[in-house]
């Protein structure tokens, strides 16, 4: 990934982030309230070795002195010493427990040994750390002195009192709310990351166009209006998604420009993708802008345009195909837009054998000779083969994409389906897109929403 990559994944999931974010810090801080104060006391020690006046004797005393205070500091975890102090303070405590509360540490190239005990009460650390360091004391001379002396020649000194401070050392509640928060932070963002890497959904062109060099033809904005007004010609012009079947409908006509007469099929991969809804409307923006138009329902297994145009489906493709009725005689008109529409007739047992016969070959043939547009409205790819069928007749197939639904192998298996039958796919429509936030406007300051047309003019040779 790159760091745009990254911004991008910024930009969609910062909620999630944040939430992640605020239940870590929330935790920590929970956490914290519950942990019991605990308060520190320091000591510190000096140890020397006793020599005489020379200056070589000296040094090199010096220097066992700095090996030897390092065995000290490792001395602070004995049993022994630890049952001494617990003695001195008649501590109802074990040695091993005593032990846990106690820290020694040598400062670097010197003979500094200092020791740190925390405990819940202030008062408690500092006898503590006092009777750490007068039994250390204690018990360096006892292990230095040789036999038969009274005089050891290596002795600690304690040079710093224990300390005493009623602030407590931990917890540190604007420490651990900040770790919380820092913690949550990178956990939300490397989540969102992973989740973006897991998810096969298709959610951009970007997306798209890893798939495949057809040009995105239009991009239809999630509308929450849609499903009481499905038709464009019910809603305002001027709305967003008015406009948006504008521009498809502008982009389609720079698909294969030397050709008068276009048969075009429109499916999905799988359903409830919208590919019915987006052929009808495309269907009457063209009708609208006085091209002639026919819209075939072309899937005979669920159809589902004619109840979407208040129109009769009990007779349609089926019928001509079997010869019950003449293709006029099917034929049906949209008085507003002037919109021709044939319907599926009756559910056969067949589809795919009539999608596939001659019959339905000539009656392309003869569509495409009246008119200027025949838009199919045909099942999805995946479940069956009627749509790769019909895309054979036509003059290429136009795959819906619903936005968040379908994954980049499903639209990638689409695509195969069409090449595997020597079908042409002309281009995608990305449908159901968010518009908040995703940039998908004019910028001519209408305030368009949605109804992105990318390189038309680079594509419209294609």
């Amino acid at each position: 990934m790159e760091l745009a990559d990254y911004l991008k994944i910024l930009r969609r999931r910062w909620i999630s982030i944040l939430i992640i974010a605020a239940i870590c810090a929330g935790v920590a801080l929970a956490l914290t309230l519950t942990q019991t104060k605990q308060y520190a006391s320091t000591a510190r020690l000096f140890v020397s070795v006793n020599t005489a006046d020379d200056t070589a004797q000296i040094a090199q005393g010096g220097q066992f002195s700095i090996a030897r205070v390092q065995s000290y500091a490792d001395l602070i975890s004995s049993r022994e010493l630890a049952s001494s102090v617990i003695g001195d303070l008649d501590l109802a405590m074990g040695p091993e427990e005593l032990a846990g509360k106690v820290t020694a540490q040598v400062a670097a190239n010197t003979v500094n040994l200092s020791l740190r005990v925390t405990d819940p009460n202030a008062h408690q650390a500092q006898q503590i750390a006092q009777s750490y360091a007068s039994n250390l004391v204690d018990m360096v001379r006892q292990l230095e002195t040789p036999p038969g002396k009274t005089v050891a020649p290596v002795k600690a000194t304690i040079v710093d009192q224990a300390s005493f401070s009623d602030t407590p050392v931990s917890p540190q509640p604007k420490r651990n709310l900040a770790l919380g928060l820092v913690l949550g932070l990178l956990l939300g963002f490397g989540l969102a990351v992973l989740r973006q890497t897991l998810d096969t959904r298709i959610n951009s062109a970007n997306d798209i166009q890893e798939i495949t060099d057809r040009p995105i033809l239009g991009t239809i904005g999630l509308d929450s209006t849609a499903k009481d007004t499905p038709l464009v010609t019910a809603i305002p012009s001027h709305s967003p998604r008015a406009e948006a079947f504008r521009v498809l409908r502008t982009n389609l006509q720079f698909v294969d420009v030397d050709t008068p007469n276009k048969v075009f099929v429109l499916s999905s991969a799988v359903p409830e993708e919208g590919k019915t809804s987006t052929a009808i409307n495309l269907a009457l923006s063209m009708a609208q802008a006085g091209v002639k138009t026919l819209l075939i329902e072309g899937d005979l297994r669920r159809p589902r345009a004619a109840i979407r145009l208040g129109l009769d489906g009990a007779v349609g493709v089926t019928s001509v195909l079997v010869g019950k009725v003449k293709f006029d005689d099917a034929l049906q008109n949209d008085d507003t837009t002037g919109l021709d529409f044939l319907a599926s007739g009756p559910v056969p047992p067949n589809p795919a054998e009539l999608l596939q016969s001659r019959a339905m070959h000539e009656l392309l043939a003869h569509l495409r000779s009246i008119y200027d547009v025949v838009i199919i409205d045909a099942p999805p790819l995946l479940p069956v083969t009627d749509a790769a069928l019909l895309a054979t007749h036509a003059d290429g197939a136009i795959i819906v994409v619903r936005h968040g639904k379908v994954t980049k192998d499903q639209v990638r298996l689409s695509k195969d389906r069409l090449e595997q039958v020597d079908a042409r796919l002309v281009g995608v429509v990305m449908n159901m897109v968010p518009t908040k936030g995703r940039g998908y406007g004019y910028g001519y300051g209408y305030g368009y929403g949605y109804g992105y047309a990318p390189d038309i003019g680079k594509r419209k040779a294609e």
